[in-house]
């Protein structure tokens, strides 16, 4: 019976049952903030058992998405190395909202079973309740008695709070449950062990397949059970394992819910699922958590540093790293299984259809990032876990790897794991104290007093009609730090100083005496609702009046980037899509920064028109409108755009050019013409889903123009002038390319011409085709011909060193078969033979590499490389 009806006999099973078939609620949870992610089919039905909220109908069926990786259902250790474990899963469940109980809850269940599936009732077993004094509870005898007018007693099991009492997590409801589980083993198993034996025992052939929670009380924060105010059932079957049991396989990744993923990662990683025990453990982590992660972007939920979206990144980067040990994969590949998910889950869950670009884009970004820091991480950790002596690394060592490369501490730790050895977790968080020490001593800084010259004077903005006007001082002080050293806050009775805030940089410029003495301002914040403004030094006469000059320059150069952003954050949203956010942004004089909300990363032809209209907005030569104090609401009416994050007093500033209308406090140009031209620099992604343009107008704009003509006129004069510069580029290329395959072509005959001497050079030590030679070869080439003599002579331990231009290379190729034999691994080796040449290097067991500046030690290396044969 295939999967999708399955799925679908079961809620027309229950539909026949007077329940109401509802949708699958979000794997995210949005609205509880006990769980980050839907554990259970009842958690969309929480307020139901509570009884804060009263259902259109009391009897409920759905298929839920499921997610358990953190909190008290854990399940994500587990994922890969058996066949039954998941982190996303369906659950199909039955529901009574206060309507029938245990009675109809069983009977259903085993009708649905027996007669409807056709499952044979003597590979059947249930477990009820036994009670716990710590709660206070007794056995569930109802439940027992029920169970005992459909299978024999023998078959009716005790279960302890643990695996019969079932909590969606430290506080809620909860209630007792009885388990039906279900033995797939072959006859002549179960003639040797007893299932009852089995249930419980995490064997993968006797499984729990449906829990039936007879919910009741009400957890509480002290621990302590509360009647519901009715009694409800909440039932989960596991809907993976039910299609193995239908399916008659003896794993869930063996059905059709898997299988399609499983080739699919088959064809990408030239792999084959049940080669090995490795190889099938990794399959199956990935299999698994492109569900997982899939269905959590789909539901809205991004990869990030915090919160849900650090699980959901963690269980993407368990993925990745599966990949990258077990299967060889060093590029991203993940995100190529989002159309064959797509393709087989889209009709039952449409979201994912709907979110698959999104999906794919945002896993391909992910698998980018997390690659490079894999990588180089891996090849540390792998070197700080050889030097470890003992079972335990230190927590200091994987510090450094944490703090110095971004590598995860909880990846560190699995891979400790695996190992058999374990991480010194006090001794980490030890260093991590440290570290935000030294965080908070750097940014120390000891401030004094203010000096109050004038108490009547209240501070007013006036910047954006004046540039320059004449102020008093009214207070100020003097404040020392590690990084700007000693400066002074001085706050004015008026000014024209634009303070940072909205992305904008603050204002610079001085304040001139009337003797003429001037005190530059170098820059302007604004803090408890004060413009500061900060100087190296105080003016002399201290108490006088002065004449406050902003630079314009910057100003301008300030306001033309800010007004810039706005007309970028129209055009992306015309061209990009609605969806664009803006996340962020930076208004300096020199050039622009704008963060925003988009899936993927911009093509050159959307850059394109994204700059070409900025600019036809800057050629209409649009004039400002600008209202101030303008209600909240009655902005929001008029279409102005208030940004997500934001805080918004009773009254704004609405800043529009044609339309672009957004509510804003940064300085402006007056008319568009004033930007001259908008000019793209870079587009990146700065997280997963948030992009970011850099770009740059007027002045900037015009030395970047100057530039690149001198550039063009320089090109140009080396290719004699070529009336068709682009051409003669081409040409020369193409040429490029014509002389270097020449090149390749005879290092390949070169290489062949050693690989036969070398082959001819091979001698046989204790049962081990040996050889360690010198080789007029660059790293490549060494690297093929040590492959092609693999795949020739069997049982080869190969070592190959070469002279490059006063550097050492030096390769070592161990067939696979002797690296599981004798135990032998190429990257220790090399990296014990590296010495010799005053280097370090690293790989794989069967082939790994190393660099050194010491070419003369190439012959002690190889020489020792044959100690590793006769030890």
């Amino acid at each position: 019976m295939k999967s999708q009806e399955l799925r679908s006999k079961f809620l027309s099973f229950f539909e026949s049952k007077q329940h109401q078939i509802v949708p699958s609620a979000p794997m995210v949870m949005k609205n509880d903030p006990t769980l980050l992610f839907t554990n259970a089919g009842m958690n969309q039905f929480k307020e139901y058992f509570l009884g804060n909220a009263n259902p259109k109908h009391t009897r409920l069926t759905d298929s839920q998405k499921c997610l358990r990786v953190s909190g008290k259902h854990n399940d994500l250790e587990e994922v890969g190395k058996d066949t039954y474990h998941h982190t996303m899963f369906e659950m199909l469940g039955n529901w009574s909202i206060g309507d029938y109980f245990k009675d109809e809850a069983i009977a259903w269940a085993w009708e649905f079973f027996v007669d409807i599936l056709k499952i044979d009732k003597d590979n059947l077993y249930v477990t009820i309740f036994e009670g716990d004094k710590n709660d206070g509870l007794e056995k569930d005898q109802e439940a027992y008695d029920l169970w005992k007018r459909h299978i024999s007693e023998d078959r009716i099991l005790l279960g302890n709070k643990k695996d019969n009492f079932w909590e969606m997590g430290d506080q809620g409801p909860c209630g007792p449950a009885s388990e039906i589980h279900i033995d797939i083993r072959s006859d002549e198993e179960k003639a040797k062990v007893s299932g009852k034996d089995l249930v419980n025992e995490d064997h993968p052939q006797v499984v729990e397949v449906w829990n039936l929670v007879f919910m009741q009380y009400n957890r509480m924060a002290n621990g302590s059970l509360k009647d519901l105010p009715a009694k409800h059932i909440d039932t989960g079957m596991g809907f993976e394992r039910l299609a193995m049991v239908m399916q008659g396989k003896q794993s869930n990744y063996d059905t059709d819910v898997f299988m399609p993923i499983i080739k699919e990662i088959e064809t990408i990683t030239n792999s084959t699922y049940g080669s090995s025990e490795e190889v099938d453990i990794a399959i199956r982590v990935i299999a698994d958590h492109l569900r997982a992660v899939c269905f959590a972007i789909a539901d809205g939920q991004l990869p990030s540093n915090n919160g849900a979206g650090y699980v959901i990144r963690r269980i993407l980067r368990r993925a990745i790293r599966y990949g990258f040990t077990f299967l060889n994969i060093k590029e991203p590949f993940i995100y190529k299984l989002v159309n064959v998910l797509s393709d087989q889950m889209g009709e039952a869950f449409p979201e994912l259809k709907k979110q698959s670009q999104l999906c794919e884009n945002v896993i391909k970004e992910e698998e980018n990032s997390f690659m490079k820091t894999l990588e180089q991480g891996l090849s540390l950790l792998e070197q700080m876990i050889e030097s470890t002596k003992g079972q335990e690394m230190s927590g200091k060592k994987a510090f450094e790897l944490y703090d110095t490369f971004g590598f995860p501490i909880d990846l560190t730790a699995l891979i400790l794991e695996e190992k058999g050895m374990s991480l010194n977790n006090k001794e980490f968080e030890v260093e991590l104290q440290k570290q935000k020490q030294r965080s908070r001593s750097a940014a120390e800084t000891s401030t004094e007093d203010w000096v109050v010259l004038r108490e009547d004077d209240v501070e007013e903005f006036i910047g954006y009609d004046h540039l320059k006007t004449d102020v008093k001082i009214t207070k100020y002080r003097k404040v020392k730090s590690k990084k700007d050293g000693e400066l002074f806050q001085l706050v004015f009775n008026l000014t024209p100083f634009y303070p940072e805030g909205g992305g904008q940089i603050g204002d610079k410029g001085y304040l001139e005496e009337s003797n003429g003495n001037v005190v530059h301002i170098i820059d302007t914040k604004k803090e408890n609702n004060q413009i500061i403004h900060l100087a190296k030094n105080l003016p002399q006469n201290i108490e006088g009046v002065f004449k406050a000059i902003v630079n314009e320059d910057l100003r301008n150069k300030a306001a033309a980037n800010h007004t810039a952003t706005h007309l970028l954050h129209q055009a992306l949203r015309r061209i990009l899509g609605d969806h664009v956010e803006q996340k962020g942004s930076l208004v300096h004089d020199q050039y622009l920064r704008f963060d925003f909300a988009h899936f993927g990363k911009v093509t050159e032809d959307e850059l394109k028109e994204i700059e070409k209209f900025v600019n036809a907005r800057i050629y209409e030569q649009i004039n400002l409108d600008e209202k101030r104090n303008v209600p909240f609401d009655d902005a929001i009416k008029e279409g102005a755009t208030a940004l997500f994050g934001e805080k918004y007093g009773d009254t704004v500033r609405m800043i529009q050019f044609g339309e672009s209308v957004e509510l804003c406090g940064g300085t402006h140009v007056s008319n568009t013409s004033d930007i001259w031209h908008f000019k793209i620099l870079s587009e990146s992604a700065v997280a997963s889903g948030i992009r970011r343009i850099e770009a740059i107008t007027r002045d900037a704009a015009k030395d970047y123009f100057t530039e690149k003509t001198q550039q063009f006129d320089a090109i140009k004069k080396l290719l004699n002038n070529a009336k068709d510069p682009e051409k003669s580029v081409k040409d020369l290329q193409a040429e490029n390319n014509k002389l270097k395959k020449q090149i390749d072509q005879l290092l390949s005959e070169k290489a062949g011409n050693i690989k036969g001497d070398l082959k001819a050079k091979i001698k046989e030590v204790n049962g081990v085709h040996f050889l360690a030679e010198k080789v007029d070869l660059d790293a490549n080439a060494i690297k093929d011909v040590a492959f092609q003599l693999g795949g020739e002579v069997e049982n080869l331990f190969l070592v190959l060193a070469s002279d490059q231009k006063g550097k050492a290379l030096m390769s070592c190729y161990i067939s696979k078969d002797l690296v599981k034999e004798k135990e032998l691994n190429a990257g220790q080796i090399i990296r014990e033979l590296g010495k010799h040449i005053q280097g370090g290097g690293g790989g794989q067991p069967f082939f790994a590499t190393a660099g050194g500046k010491n070419p003369e030690g190439i012959a002690q290396a190889l020489a020792e490389a044959e100690k590793y044969m006769t030890s």
